[in-house]
């Protein structure tokens, strides 16, 4: 049942209240219903009872000769009274409820009857008259024919035959109806307070699934109750705060990475001239080295927060001409054309998350071949070589920063093993994943999903 449940605050609030007050009201309705039903066969039963247990006791006093005047004197308004030799009930008929009424209502009139008799039943219909409308009216269907009668000393029986008025036969309705129109009037207002709070919260979730420490941050609207607007008002604030720590980090950056070139720019100018020649070779490689692996980490460290713009672009005729570079440096890369691929890229830093996929591969292979796939909702550039792969336990360790699968330093066989890690923080930077697998035949694969749409 977990699964129908609605995933989002709001409907989650409005489902439990709306049950809760449907269960509530049910409940409601039926200890109402019953009530009314209780009231309605005691003011219906009450009177006919009550009128009946008079005239038992009023025969009882009177003297014979004026029995039968009062007998034809109570015969009015739908009560019929008669004496018969027995009381007309079969006993399957009988009544017990009623039968302890009666006799309750004659002891108060402190008449003692030898038998009490009771049953109810469905009132005769009505006489038609001749050209009258032959409907009937919905009411007669209800009224009820209350048949009581009691057994005197002699050995008669007295017995009455008496209409009770109909019941309401649309007080269900009624009761319904009025149930109903409450329960969407309390269920109304909680959706509206469960959406008043769940529209804040969704806006918060947008906001810091948009940031993600990359760009400008998206202020959140400050509305709702009184709580949520403190916590939008410290989020926002919050926002601004990273966003000035990264500025601060980025013109950190800047400021280290001219310093340190400045002086390694000088050191190589004076070992230029240095003998003997090996070891001067020696020096300028271990400078070329370090400054490789300083640019490389202002990149990475930069990555998130390049203000480039994005632009749509057919991604296989950026890759391709990339390809075509490498080619004309002598490079083994081939590409597999494919058709176009449209997508909001920053060309420049996907060149480069694509130039350091190509070289992690030509450092460990002969060959690498790039191809360019689109989906309905992807554009998908892959990057296949023929090296020795790297095993599925290692490769989520490989986008790190700093990790390689040898030890060594040496920037033929892979440099400072932060390639792979400016790729990820690229694709990521596009809202996009940086995936590696097993290429066809052994080898390397390396995938960059993009969005269609950022």
């Amino acid at each position: 049942m977990i699964r129908f449940l609605p995933r989002s605050l709001g409907g989650q609030m409005a489902l439990l209240l709306g049950l809760a007050l449907l269960v509530a009201q049910i409940a409601n309705v039926a200890l109402i219903l019953n009530e009314r039903q209780k009231l309605t066969l005691a003011q219906n039963q009450g009177p006919a009872i009550d009128r009946f247990a008079g005239v038992a006791a009023d025969l009882a006093a009177a003297a014979p000769e004026f029995r039968a005047a009062l007998l034809a004197d109570a015969s009015h308004r739908g009560a019929r009274f008669a004496y018969s030799a027995d009381s007309g009930i079969p006993p399957r008929a009988r009544n017990a409820a009623v039968e302890a009424r009666l006799a309750d209502a004659l002891a108060d009139l402190d008449t003692r009857p030898a038998a009490v008799r009771a049953a109810i039943t469905r009132a005769p219909e009505p006489p038609r008259l001749p050209g009258a409308n032959r409907a009937r009216p919905p009411e007669s269907a209800e009224r009820q024919l209350m048949i009581l009668a009691v057994r005197g000393r002699e050995g008669r029986w007295l017995t009455a035959r008496i209409i009770t008025p109909p019941r309401d036969p649309r007080l269900g309705i009624r009761l319904g109806a009025a149930t109903l129109l409450l329960y969407l009037i309390v269920l109304g207002a909680s959706i509206v307070i469960a959406m008043r709070l769940a529209r804040p919260l969704r806006d918060l979730t947008r906001a810091a699934d948009a940031f993600g420490g990359r760009g400008d941050p998206v202020a959140v609207p400050v509305r709702g109750p009184d709580d949520l607007r403190h916590a939008i008002v410290a989020f926002n604030a919050m926002n601004a705060r990273v966003v000035a720590l990264l500025d601060e980090k980025d013109r950190m950056l800047g400021a280290i990475g001219h310093d340190l070139r400045t002086p390694l720019a000088s050191l190589r100018i004076r070992i230029e001239g240095m003998d003997p020649a090996e070891e001067r070779v020696a020096a300028i490689a271990t400078i070329d080295e370090s400054t490789a692996m300083l640019e490389d980490i202002l990149v990475l460290a930069r990555t998130g927060r390049v203000r480039e713009d994005a632009r749509r672009m057919d991604v296989a005729a950026l890759v391709e001409a990339l390809v075509e570079d490498y080619r004309d440096m002598g490079r083994a890369v081939a590409f597999t054309p494919g058709p176009r691929a449209i997508a909001d890229v920053q060309p420049v830093l996907l060149r480069r998350a694509v130039r350091n996929l190509v070289d992690n591969a030509l450092a460990y292979a002969t060959t690498a071949t790039l191809s360019v796939a689109a989906t309905a909702d992807a554009v998908i550039v892959s990057i296949a070589d023929d090296g020795p792969g790297i095993p599925p336990a290692d490769r989520a360790r490989m986008m790190q920063p700093f990790q390689r699968q040898d030890s060594s330093r040496n920037r033929d066989t892979g440099g400072t093993g932060l390639g792979l890690a400016i790729a990820r923080s690229i694709a990521e930077g596009h809202g996009g994943t940086l995936t590696l697998g097993e290429a066809e035949g052994g080898g390397l694969l390396a995938e960059i999903r993009l969005p269609v749409t950022r």
